[in-house]
């Protein structure tokens, strides 16, 4: 049985984090292939760690433009650690070893996925990926995670402009939540941990971050109980990649909803939309979404799952809190909205053969606003009308 009240958390890390600024280096490489060629082939993993950049993995482009393609993306991703804002002793943008070590991809792999004679495109792998949305934010996000993700961006945003002194770029949030009838609230606690200037204090750096956090989090959630626990270690002088060795792929939790819904163990940076793990999760967020939008649950999670080559989806799951409308009926009829999810269609009906990824890279990949050149496409709740006809 669903509780309806409760206590929940959430974190987020920023963009400065070592394991994001891997994932935002893995999602430049898939950019850049993906503007050579739509139909690219990536999986590039990152290892950031002092002073050291590392890449590695799979890739496939044209060979025409292969060898250029590689040599062109070491500024790429000095460009990409710069914009971050690293300009530290132990992690600069220009002064920092880079090695690549991408190379072509597998052909047994290329063999099970690309469309051949009357075999369509196959999923880049086996999985199981889930989507979900809540009507408990205007972005049908968790709340927890949602204001976690505002802080950080909020944070970034005015280091980056000087209207926040003393800020570097590696942070941490954390906001707990007290759910009432199965609404947040107000806030039991907020934790925040922020690189800074030398010479700066506990007290220096609780002063600076929070009337931000205010400004971010609902009227009336923080109040005289709610718990503050600014860098609470004390010091956070030395991060970033310097502090902590970076990868791609070790914040999956951080980029989806915040442990509010299952997720099937596939990241998402670093991989082309060929790859289930990304372009099938953002499928999965899309049309939970546009059912919650659409006002046929409060919740909404789906989850698809997927076999190595193969093109039509092995399930397609459908579970519905307070829901308006058989569950059943959903896993018939949004399969043929998006024409039978299977990866081509997942890729064509969400036009993911585009370069827009590293913006994703950091402050979640869902609860989003959709760009106007394709970016975070599976945020749109183009559907709405036709659900609600339908059902």
């Amino acid at each position: 049985m669903t509780r309806s009240s409760y206590i929940f958390t959430s974190e987020s890390v920023s963009e400065g984090h070592p394991d994001k600024v891997a994932d935002r280096i893995s999602d430049t490489v898939v950019d850049a292939f993906l503007a050579a060629d739509p139909y690219a082939r990536v999986a590039c993993e990152t290892m950031v760690t002092t002073n050291r950049i590392i890449l590695a993995g799979e890739v496939r482009a044209p060979e025409a433009v292969l060898p250029g393609l590689i040599d062109s993306l070491e500024e790429k991703v000095r460009a990409a650690i710069k914009d971050i804002g690293y300009e530290q002793d132990g992690f600069h943008w220009k002064n920092s070893d880079y090695a690549c070590y991408l190379h072509p991809q597998s052909a047994d792999i290329a063999m099970g996925v690309d469309a051949a004679g009357n075999k369509d495109e196959g999923a880049g792998d086996q999985g199981i990926m889930f989507g979900y949305a809540t009507n408990e934010t205007p972005e049908l996000m968790p709340a927890t995670l949602q204001y976690s993700q505002n802080i950080l961006s909020l944070l970034a945003k005015v280091r980056k402009s000087g209207e926040a002194k003393g800020l570097e770029p590696d942070a941490k949030s954390q906001v707990t939540l007290e759910y009432v009838n199965g609404k947040p609230v107000r806030a039991t606690s907020i934790v925040l941990s922020t690189q800074h200037a030398e010479g700066l204090t506990p007290a220096d750096v609780s002063d600076i971050v929070r009337p931000y956090i205010r400004t971010v989090m609902p009227d009336g959630f923080i109040d005289a109980a709610t718990e503050w626990h600014i860098n609470p270690t004390g010091n956070f002088v030395i991060g970033g990649p310097d502090g902590d060795c970076g990868l791609t792929g070790r914040k999956i939790i951080v980029d989806t909803y915040g442990g509010a819904a299952p997720h099937g163990g596939g990241a998402f940076s670093g991989k082309d939309p060929t790859k289930v793990d990304r372009s099938a999760a953002y499928m999965c967020r899309y049309l939970a979404k546009n059912v919650v939008a659409a006002g046929l649950a409060d919740k909404c999670t789906i989850q698809i799952g997927f076999a190595i080559g193969v093109s039509k989806p092995l399930s397609f799951y459908v579970d519905l809190v307070n829901g308006q409308v058989d569950p059943a009926k959903l896993e018939k009829l949004l399969p043929e909205l998006v024409g039978g999810a299977t990866p081509r269609a997942i890729r064509e009906h969400l036009k993911l053969n585009r370069p827009v990824y590293a913006r994703s890279a950091a402050y979640g990949h869902f609860g989003r606003t959709p760009d106007a050149d394709g970016g975070f496409s599976w945020e749109k709740t183009d559907l709405v009308d036709e659900l609600k006809r339908l059902a």
